[in-house]
């Protein structure tokens, strides 16, 4: 990757976007209410970047996404993210959450014993409120205690990610008729 730039791109989900620099993608969209509004988000988040052709690099990311939201259980792994400006605590909870295989889940409480202390639950949760790579960092897969689907800032919100996890065909304890993706 050289240039910089974000491309919209279609999926089963919708029109998602991406945005790429010279360390990896810098953004990730889920899909808002249409295309026009997933453009304006990402005009919001990069206002430095044009829209542009995807590099051959992006272009790779975008057929991965497409694929896992398609249904293919692509763990996005072999994408790079730049992760400059994001905090050391919050690239540490992506780290693990990458590592979490398509259509399994865990809780918040789950990530952070595995950062090494239960009591940061609430602050895992902050951390995939803000995630700016999904699914590449595949919040949609942590769930709140009891495996509820807690909160999701994608656009539509809970639905989107009980959506996303239909898809992915998972089907955490108590979910069950919540996962008709459609």
């Amino acid at each position: 990757m050289g240039a910089t730039g974000f491309a919209l791109f279609d999926t089963a989900l919708g029109h998602c976007a991406l945005a790429w620099g010279p360390h990896g993608l810098t953004g990730v969209q889920l899909p808002e209410a249409d295309a026009a509004a997933t453009r304006a988000r990402m005009v919001q988040r990069f206002p430095a970047l044009d829209e542009a052709e995807p590099d051959a690099t992006a272009e790779k990311a975008i057929a991965a996404i497409q694929r896992l939201l398609a249904g293919d259980p692509d763990d996005l792994g072999d994408i790079a993210l730049d992760m400059r400006g994001v905090s050391a605590f919050h690239q540490r909870v992506y780290a693990l959450v990458r590592r979490i295989p398509p259509g399994q889940t865990r809780t918040y409480g789950e990530v952070a014993e595995a950062l090494g202390d239960k009591g940061f639950a609430r602050a895992v949760g902050q951390a995939m409120g803000l995630n700016p790579f999904a699914p590449v960092v595949p919040c949609h897969r942590v769930l709140a205690a009891g495996n509820k689907p807690g909160g999701f800032s994608a656009g539509g919100g809970a639905l989107t990610k009980l959506r996303m996890l239909a898809i992915e065909g998972a089907r955490p304890n108590g979910m069950g008729a919540l996962f008709d993706p459609y």
